[in-house]
């Protein structure tokens, strides 16, 4: 959804009420889209192409991977499960699990914390702004792919690369041993 759940709520509410919609109706259309949600959530998902091939690489070399994002556990954890990508990730970190979210650095320094790593060995692989303002936050890389939700212009991001796929992230890295 890109800006999140409630945002896109927000949105929809002004282009189908064309005004300020106020608090009680946007409480009442996020708690229906949240119940609608949860039963499709990942209905139509499956992962872009080369997603399954890029985590198989890094696995492959021994890479510990998590995967951050500002989606709430509830909707994160049956959408990773149902596209099989759950068994990638060493470490999931939702956006529940933080107290702020992307494009705030906590959610990259938590998972630093948690696979006892400093940012600087961490490299954020985003789509979006978000990702680039959370990964320079921390003191993280960051690599873009072009799919995603950047909403504009990668090359407008801060970032230290652009990759067109996930099979393209391990030639990039240097380890440091």
């Amino acid at each position: 959804i890109g800006n999140g759940i409630g945002e896109f709520v927000r949105h929809a509410l002004r282009i189908r009420c064309a005004a300020d919609t106020g608090t009680a109706l946007f409480d009442t259309a996020l708690k229906k889209f949240e119940l609608n949600y949860a039963q499709s959530v990942s209905a139509l998902s499956k992962p872009y192409p080369g997603v399954f091939a890029g985590l198989d690489i890094l696995k492959g070399a021994g890479y510990r991977l998590a995967c951050v994002t500002n989606k709430i556990h509830a909707f994160t954890y049956p959408l990773l499960k149902d596209t099989e990508l759950l068994p990638y990730f060493d470490l999931v970190v939702s956006g529940d699990h933080v107290n702020k979210k992307k494009p705030h650095a906590e959610p990259l320094l938590h998972t630093c914390r948690t696979l006892h790593i400093e940012p600087s060995e961490l490299l954020m692989i985003g789509d979006s702004a978000n990702d680039t303002l959370s990964a320079r936050a921390a003191g993280c890389p960051v690599f873009c792919v072009p799919y995603g939700y950047h909403n504009g212009d990668l090359l407008e991001l801060d970032h230290d690369a652009i990759i067109d796929s996930l099979e393209d992230v391990e030639k990039l890295i240097t380890l440091k041993i």
